[in-house]
């Protein structure tokens, strides 16, 4: 098949080798021009490291032309933060065509940019977006050519936009990801969205560590008992947003990630203990830049609390840290971050809303 894949991260990377690896055709664009160059002199080869050892995977080609990437594409793989899914909206809005499947891991309810995108570009292609409750990797670079895959994601709850779209969707993305599921419209697979939940509480909760030393892994030492009550307080609360939306178990609780005897998370039994062992998270963090803090809470964070105000859901551990994310980034992220308010839906019922996420625009 063939697959564009976007971005320069730890996520984009680890997708472009591994569905090369699959035997997918892919092309690897992203914004970074000095970068791509420095990949085409390498060869377009990344060196990847994962439980099979470390070998050199050469991928079809890298790009700096989106239109090239995604021409032609049967899926597109979007696992960029979603601080930057904004501007690829507006790039690829006149680059989509009929049946294409753009996939966002997660998305934040990225869905919605994407096709808000579009239709102000008059794109009226009929394609499909979906988005998932975390990256179909554990993983993370070292070096610009250089990623290690720790685990593979086993069960992916996905959602697609629009709603009728579904069948075709779902045969194009487990032709790449066999272990995604079904959960519903997109914004069911938003509110599946793991990083709001376990980040935020663990990059506010370690702030002093983070500040004082020169590494540390908030996953490790920086997961103790306390924060993970509050993760599983802030938990209770996207579920019970979910639910009061209609949207049924089951609703992946973040503890089942700790906790091997239970129903089985999203990266499989014992996937903490392989992210902590590996030593990849130790990492020198700069708490008001981190993607943690820009992303966790000032997007998918601020667009829980707003969709719990929306819906009457009483949201007090959310709604506190993202007042405490807001003071520590001096930034007002309720008013400035992702939420319905700034995607422009607060004055739309959930019928209406719903009607759309079947149908879209």
């Amino acid at each position: 098949m063939e697959i564009a894949v976007l971005g320069g991260g730890n996520g984009s990377i680890a997708a472009a080798v591994d569905l090369t690896e699959q035997g997918h055709t892919v092309r690897l664009w992203r914004r970074n021009g000095a970068a791509q160059q420095a990949l085409k002199e390498a060869r377009n080869t990344i060196v990847l490291t994962d439980f099979n050892g470390t070998r050199g995977v050469r991928l079809f080609k890298v790009c700096t032309d989106i239109s090239e990437a995604v021409a032609g594409a049967e899926l597109i793989v979007c696992p960029t933060p979603a601080t930057a899914q904004p501007d690829i909206a507006n790039q690829l809005a006149q680059c989509l065509t009929d049946n294409q499947v753009v996939l966002m891991p997660p998305g934040s309810f990225g869905s919605w940019i994407m096709a808000c995108a579009m239709q102000y570009a008059g794109n009226t292609a009929n394609l499909s977006f979906a988005e998932s409750g975390t990256l179909p990797y554990l993983t993370r670079m070292h070096g610009s050519h250089e990623v290690a895959i720790t685990t593979r994601a086993t069960r992916l709850p996905t959602g697609v936009f629009p709603q009728r779209n579904n069948a075709h969707a779902f045969e194009i993305i487990k032709q790449a990801y066999p272990s995604v599921e079904d959960c519903g419209d997109a914004l069911s697979g938003a509110l599946m969205n793991a990083g709001p939940i376990i980040h935020p509480p663990l990059i506010i909760m370690n702030a002093g560590p983070i500040e004082h030393f020169e590494h540390w892994d908030i996953h490790n030492e920086g997961t103790q008992p306390a924060i993970r009550r509050v993760t599983t307080r802030l938990d209770a609360e996207r579920m019970a947003v979910r639910e009061a939306l209609g949207y049924g178990a089951p609703h992946f609780p973040l503890a089942n990630h700790y906790d091997n005897e239970a129903e089985e998370w999203m990266y499989g039994n014992a996937a903490h203990e392989r992210l902590t062992d590996s030593g990849d998270w130790r990492e020198d963090l700069v708490l008001t830049d981190h993607r943690y803090m820009r992303e966790d809470i000032g997007v998918g964070l601020a667009f829980l609390v707003s969709v719990a105000d929306w819906v009457g859901v009483a949201a007090p551990t959310a709604t506190g840290l993202l007042a405490l994310g807001s003071a520590v980034c001096d930034t007002d992220f309720r008013s400035t971050g992702r939420t319905i308010e700034t995607l422009d839906f607060a004055d739309k019922s959930v019928s209406e809303l719903q009607s759309i996420l079947q149908d879209g625009f």
